[in-house]
């Protein structure tokens, strides 16, 4: 590879000429350099030495740009505001004032504990941009492992590898019902009582419908999933409207207030799953994101999330 020919020279040099031309005279701009007046004379000497030109004409009683000094000057001063804008904005990066976090999340979790959360990290990052990428289990590792997000909140057993995950708590499983169900009269509801019932179900890439599918058919039979939707809010508008169950994470029911939608706890076999921070091995976190994940971690002093 071929470098360029860049003149040898220092921000002090830079700052030196800038002085110099500003205050007309070596004395006051040495004094306003804090330096000696013969130091200061040197380093001018030495940019013009590497620049092959005089900056500035010297009589016995001022001191004048020449020509070529006024463009050196305007170079100068351009290349001095450059790097002051962008080591604050280095800064800025550094003390997570400003950049952007990526964080895909599986749906219980954003709409239980992410609002909060986000809204502390907010406080004091204002400028920060922050990206929710909002899906199921499967998709939240595939954002991590591509590289499409900074980090996931998603369940943690049985990782690909490439990932660490760092456990935050557990998520039990619960039933919501329409308002008036059979099933309603239960203060728990087995997953064999849901046996025959048509449900509202997360497609089967889902991993909540893999564990549900899964422990079913462990206990000998298989389960009804008579509509598919791909949004958590979605299948608990469809319970509200009376279309049919809907096997969920508790995270789903928070904050619910629709008096059309009965919650029960699952009776045994009950099901919960452990999630957390999943990152991936070899990537570096962006300040931002480090922070975020820095927020989540002490945030998550609540107990798990059952019914």
């Amino acid at each position: 590879m071929n470098l360029p020919q860049v003149p040898d020279l220092g921000t002090r040099q830079l700052q030196a000429v800038a002085a110099v031309a500003e205050y007309g005279s070596f004395i006051a701009a040495a004094a306003y350099l804090r330096t000696s007046q013969p130091a200061l004379s040197r380093t001018v000497r030495r940019v013009e030495d590497v620049l092959g030109v005089s900056l500035f004409e010297r009589t016995t009683r001022s001191v004048r740009l020449t020509e070529a000094g006024r463009e050196f000057l305007a170079v100068a001063e351009r290349v001095m505001n450059d790097l002051q804008i962008s080591a604050r904005s280095l800064r800025d990066l550094a003390d997570e004032q400003r950049g952007q976090v990526i964080l895909a999340s599986i749906m219980s979790i954003a709409a239980c504990r992410l609002p909060d959360i986000l809204a502390t990290y907010r406080k004091s990052r204002i400028a920060v941009e922050i990206y929710l990428r909002e899906g199921v289990h499967g998709a939240v590792i595939e954002d991590v492992r591509s590289g499409a997000a900074d980090f996931g909140l998603t369940y943690i057993e049985d990782l690909p590898e490439g990932l660490d995950a760092e456990p935050l708590g557990q998520e039990a499983f619960c039933v919501a019902l329409p308002k008036g169900h059979r099933l309603c009269a239960q203060a728990r509801v087995s997953l064999s009582d849901l046996h025959g019932e048509p449900l509202i179900s997360l497609p089967s890439n889902a991993q909540t419908r893999r564990i549900v599918d899964g422990v079913a058919v462990a206990g000998g039979f298989s389960l009804l999933h008579a509509i598919i939707v791909t949004q958590s809010p979605t299948m608990m508008r469809l319970v509200g409207a009376g279309v049919g169950p809907a096997l969920v994470p508790a995270g789903a029911t928070f904050g619910l207030n629709d008096p059309r939608i009965v919650v029960r706890p699952m009776s045994e076999p009950q099901i919960e799953r452990r999630f957390g921070i999943v990152t991936l091995q070899e990537r570096a976190l962006t300040p931002a994101a480090a922070g975020m994940i820095t927020v989540v971690r002490d945030s998550w002093t609540v107990p798990d999330i059952r019914i």
